[in-house]
């Protein structure tokens, strides 16, 4: 199925499958750990690259390729692979374009484990990871020297929210010979086709929005098939690899495959040798969520905004975050890109710092307390003393994240259900008195 032959709705729901002989309307689920060879020619093929097939389910498997498939025709790329989760979408992303002397240059406002992961991790591996504020595009052309490998962004930062310009700084990414990375977990390609835009790889947290009910850990990478790899700041393409027979990934690839290289690089060396692979139930689970995908970002998106809109009224509140506000400081960019909606998650402040988030998650109803975004029922979490504690206190402050913020990953229930259980523990006789919950729940 042709990505130009069918709209985002109908790819969610059929794109990368092929009926079976079995005639099964469903994803069947491939329990296998490897893959008979029709002769010693055909597995010598397979090994070599000269013919592409089942090998063995830590590289492969028929299940995740429709989810890879899939996934791939709704960002637009050209290949993805699929692995097990999204922490592992990005380490086995980053090692395979740098190596030890190497420097990456990040976005500060990333994930908790990811920050940690560029942070304390691969300086162990020899890779210099570089932070700036992404609010400034030009903060990344100012870090780049002759040893940086790739740019890395989040669409929207978890959990400050900023949205991130992907437009500028993939230019400066081009500009200077550099595929730009994006993980576009707060986005998803419904909300955001970040390749449109210049991303050069794209990485999704399965376990998020696109899985969409709390059930399963995945990741996902796409490669948008463009990027130059023989331009000569990437070694690791353009020299002999001894990983793979000394095959030149961006020189030695036939036509065919050559726009694929770096897919093709993450799953025949670090996947292969390193084996972050995703279960093929796993990957039954994501489709399952990815055929709603439409239908739920929709939903989040315009509960999201709701209570976005109810905190930003409310006395006790005293700032809230949420790209799909007019006032927040991301609403000019996030509007010019987010056409169908800004995401499902929203972060605020409330009177009395630190001492009173506690409270109010401690006791908060219907919110499920846990650290997860992306699921289909509502979740809320202290990011500073959870997901980001690894953090230091200048890393969280530097980073946009204060003691006082508190996360809502927004899901599919009644809003006025949702209001409800927040004005219970947001409740003075102040707000009482104005009586402005019975108002906004009647709009």
């Amino acid at each position: 199925m042709s990505s130009a032959n069918y709209r985002f709705e109908t790819l969610a729901l059929h794109a990368g499958q092929s009926v079976d002989a079995t005639q099964s309307r469903g994803v069947p689920v491939y329990r296998t750990s490897s893959y008979l060879f029709k002769n010693t020619e055909h597995a010598a093929n397979l090994f070599a690259l000269k013919e592409l097939g089942n090998i063995y389910t830590r590289l492969m498997n028929p299940t995740t390729d429709v989810l890879e498939q899939r996934v791939t025709q709704l960002e637009g790329g050209a290949a993805s692979v699929a692995l097990a989760s999204g922490t592992a979408a990005i380490f086995n992303t980053i090692i395979t374009i740098a190596e030890a002397g190497d420097e990456i240059v990040s976005a500060n406002n990333l994930y908790g484990g990811t920050y940690t992961q560029f942070d304390a991790i691969l300086p162990k591996l020899g890779i210099t990871v570089k932070f700036v504020d992404p609010k400034d595009p030009a903060n990344f052309e100012r870090a780049i020297t002759e040893k940086t490998r790739a740019l890395y962004i989040e669409t929207i930062g978890n959990p400050v929210l900023d949205y991130s310009d992907v437009k500028a700084i993939a230019e400066v990414a081009h500009r200077n010979g550099l595929p730009l990375i994006v993980d576009a977990t707060f986005t998803t390609p419904y909300l955001l086709k970040t390749i449109d835009l210049g991303a050069d790889i794209v990485i999704n947290s399965l376990t998020k929005w696109l899985g969409g009910h709390g059930t399963g850990i995945g990741g996902i990478v796409t490669d948008a098939g463009r990027f130059n790899w023989k331009g000569g700041k990437h070694p690791l393409f353009t020299e002999p690899d001894k990983n793979y027979h000394g095959l030149r990934w961006g020189i030695d690839l036939p036509e065919p495959l050559a726009p694929i290289a770096f897919a093709l690089r993450v799953r025949t060396v670090p996947l292969r040798n390193l084996g972050a692979s995703i279960s093929p139930d796993n990957s039954w689970i994501f489709l399952q969520g990815i055929e709603t995908l439409p239908v739920r970002m929709v939903r989040h998106s315009e509960n999201a905004l709701k209570i976005a809109e109810y905190l930003a009224a409310h006395p006790e509140v005293t700032w809230v975050r949420y790209p799909g506000l007019k006032n927040d400081p991301s609403y000019p960019l996030a509007s010019r890109d987010l056409k169908n909606g800004f995401g499902g998650v929203v972060v605020f402040g409330v009177k009395g710092g630190y001492d009173a988030a506690v409270k109010i998650i401690d006791s908060i109803k219907l919110f499920s307390h846990l650290a997860n975004v992306g699921d289909a029922k509502s979740l809320i979490l202290h990011p500073a003393s959870t997901s980001h504690s690894q953090l230091t206190e200048k890393q969280q402050l530097e980073s946009g994240l204060s003691p006082d913020l508190i996360r809502l990953s927004i899901g599919l229930e009644h809003p006025d259900d949702l209001i409800e259980a927040l004005d219970e523990v947001l409740h003075t006789e102040e707000s009482h008195k104005q009586g402005w919950l019975s108002k906004l729940i009647k709009k």
